[in-house]
């Protein structure tokens, strides 16, 4: 099991990386993107749209267990972020955790 939070950093890092509910949906629905990071406390009305182009897409949702607060602190912000669009992971290993666990 990876830790996301580290890979989220290191994502941020070396990788590249959009931030914000308008712009992952202008990239969920032109099929761009690897994975979508969202806070626990996304607003419900930007998530319900979101869910649905991903699928269309085929692009992973990996839901935060931290708040918005804490979403921007990893990425080195002093403002909240709801949802980081993964378009190249880099040094990272982020895109693991939208893998199904093997038992």
């Amino acid at each position: 099991m990876i830790n996301v939070e580290n890979a989220i950093k290191l994502v941020v890092k070396t990788g590249k990386f959009q931030i914000g509910p308008k712009k992952a949906l202008n990239l969920v629905k032109r099929g761009l993107g690897k994975l979508l990071v969202v806070a626990s406390n996304c607003p419900k009305a930007i998530l319900g749209d979101l869910e649905n182009y991903c699928k269309l897409s085929n692009i992973s949702i990996h839901y935060f267990k931290g708040t918005s607060y804490d979403l921007g602190f990893l990425c080195g912000k002093t403002y909240m972020i709801s949802i980081i669009t993964i378009l190249e992971p880099g040094d990272s290993d982020i895109l693991k955790v939208a893998e199904p666990e093997s038992a």
